[in-house]
């Protein structure tokens, strides 16, 4: 909800600066200015991804052991049930 309500937002005031810009009421340096920080936002972004996904990855590999010596204790109980 509040995702939704932030990129209505955004929506308004682009639309706003885009006005502006059409009746030359906007500079083209805080248009710039706008730019770089949403290219920041974008790298930081990026880097958080990164993060999160060697997170994930990390996770994903514990969890396949895990898995894999679960399988391992079954079949060790498996065989102690037959002898």
């Amino acid at each position: 909800m509040l995702r939704v309500f932030l990129k209505k937002i955004e929506e308004f005031l682009l639309e706003r600066e885009e006005e502006m810009a059409k009746q030359c009421k906007i500079s083209p340096k805080e248009v710039e200015n706008e730019i770089t920080k949403v290219l920041l936002k974008i790298k930081e972004t990026k880097e958080q991804c990164k993060e999160y996904q060697k997170e994930f990855e990390y996770l994903l590999d514990k969890l396949h052991w895990i898995k894999a010596r679960a399988i391992q204790c079954q079949n060790e109980l498996k065989k102690e049930i037959e002898k």
